[in-house]
């Protein structure tokens, strides 16, 4: 299993971080052990001074396909969640500004928050509307409706490359309000007004 991830996919979020959009979808990858498992705290990692929070809609995939066309990408999600995309920020400026890799700001040991899966057969893809709690207070909002490149758009470019297997996971990136976890935080996260993850800081 892997989790392809998308940067740079809502345009308010890249304009907050003075990013420019891209004309392509902006891939990155997280291994199966960045996963945070269900129940567990979020441990704040002491490499960090400044972990940022992410929220994003996430599709799982249902079956094996390459070169897949953007309209028969549907048949290969089978659900979908709100997960948080854990980012190093001081980290990321710093191999951003040497032209270096982002993994050891994206890709550490549970820096990947996965929901309970909902069934993605017959829910309108471009209108899912997610909204992140911390402590009780609302701090980040979106809906699919935002998206530069919708899930189809994904799923077809990034297929090119990468043999998609049962169970992947695709982070389609976050939109603008993105912010600093910290010690005795809880993020609760919410697909409409279902809660779908519930997670302590440590």
């Amino acid at each position: 299993m892997k989790i392809i991830c998308v940067g740079r996919n809502y345009a308010e979020h890249a304009k907050e971080l003075n990013n420019a959009l891209p004309t392509d979808p902006v891939l990155f990858m997280k291994p199966d052990s960045a996963l945070l498992r269900k129940g567990e705290p979020f441990f704040h990692p002491d490499f960090s001074k400044n972990i940022h929070y992410e929220t994003e809609i996430v599709f799982r995939v249902n079956k094996i396909g390459r070169h897949i066309q953007s309209k028969f990408a549907y048949k290969y999600i089978s659900d979908y969640t709100v997960g948080i995309d854990f980012t190093a920020r001081d980290l990321q400026d710093n191999q951003k500004t040497k032209g270096l890799p982002w993994e050891i700001a994206k890709a550490f040991d549970q820096s990947a928050v996965v929901g309970d899966f909902l069934p993605a057969n017959g829910v309108d893809l471009h209108n899912i509307s997610f909204h992140l709690n911390i402590n009780g207070k609302l701090v980040q909002k979106g809906n699919t409706a935002n998206m530069i490149f919708p899930i189809e758009k994904v799923i077809e470019y990034s297929s090119q490359f990468f043999t998609l297997k049962i169970g992947d996971l695709f982070f389609t990136g976050t939109p603008e309000g993105v912010g600093k976890i910290n010690i005795g935080d809880h993020l609760e996260g919410f697909l409409g007004e279902k809660k779908v993850f519930d997670v302590l800081i440590k």
